[in-house]
């Protein structure tokens, strides 16, 4: 379906010479990541892969989701996906290729593919990110059959922010989903604490979800409550995060491994920052998305 299109060479040096300043103009580096690989996306062919939008879940505008199925679906296994964008901005689209280009990957492996939309802060606070999901995956179990899915087979991946509602959904006690309809978890450069610290260039956006108090974040941190589930499990990180990310994924892997004796299946994805390792699924980079797909087979 997709024509495997890889970065050229001077793109590469430039996302390593990115890389090392990652911090220092996260704005600007993002825009430049999500430029050098919509030129690769946009050269992709996605034939094979029919696409349904804007599907209503929910009463408000952004409770919406996409839809991608394989021409050979017939109770195929499903993948959602949970967007980022520092829990107060963020879409289904942030470009014309960059978020329909995971799912169209998802949609190549022979996943019915959901890219969730969900509402915003400040008029969505915590938990209301993990509430959405789990509309959606209501919406899901009730019609995802009509597109070749199998309601019983359900995945779930989420970036950044998405991966802390899907952390919240699978994990907090308090939100009270403990995971349930899911077979397994992905999460890619989640933010797994809620912090308002001087060296998160993200706190305000934080505290817009999470609230002003900061003595209930650690209650509201997922990683406080992993020791809860035995949900499946994968986390990546990339080399060059946003400040803290990698931190908190690490501790969250450990601490899965602490409750669980084994270790969670674990990556840290080499020469990628965390934009490119969103932006690069439909290419001929593959090291996650096959990491991904071996993490899914058995569970299936």
């Amino acid at each position: 379906m997709a024509s495997h299109i890889a970065l050229t060479p001077s793109a590469r040096r430039l996302m390593m010479d990115i890389g090392a300043v990652w911090d220092d103009d996260i704005a600007r580096h993002r825009d430049v990541v999500l430029n050098v690989y919509g030129e690769i996306l946009r050269k992709s062919s996605n034939t094979g892969v029919s696409v349904t939008r804007d599907i209503p879940y929910g009463a408000h505008p952004r409770q919406v989701l996409d839809c991608f199925v394989p021409d050979d679906a017939s109770n195929s296994p499903v993948m959602f996906f949970l967007h980022g964008g520092s829990f107060v901005g963020g879409c289904k689209r942030v470009t014309d290729e960059v978020y329909d280009n995971v799912l169209y990957w998802a949609a190549r492996q022979g996943f019915v593919g959901i890219n969730v939309e969900y509402r915003l802060a400040p008029e969505s606070v915590w938990p209301g990110g993990a509430d959405d999901f789990a509309l959606a995956l209501e919406w899901m179990q009730t019609n995802v059959s009509r597109y070749g899915g199998n309601p019983a087979s359900v995945f779930a991946m989420g970036h950044s922010a998405g991966g802390t509602h899907l952390g919240t959904y699978a994990f907090d006690p308090a939100a009270a989903y403990f995971g349930r309809g899911l077979k397994g978890l992905v999460l890619l450069s989640p933010r797994m604490r809620a912090d308002a610290l001087p060296e998160n260039p993200f706190a305000g956006s934080v505290r817009s979800y999470f609230g002003a108090d900061d003595a209930l974040y650690d209650a509201r941190s997922p990683a406080t409550h992993v020791g809860i589930s035995m949900l499946p499990l994968m986390i990546a990180i990339s080399e060059f995060e946003n400040p803290l990310l990698d931190v908190y994924g690490l501790e969250l892997a450990y601490r899965v491994a602490s409750a669980r004796r084994k270790a969670p299946r674990f990556i840290r994805l080499a020469g990628h920052n965390h934009i490119s390792m969103i932006a690069h699924f439909n290419t001929c980079e593959d090291d996650l998305g096959q990491e991904i797909v071996a993490f899914t087979r058995y569970l299936m």
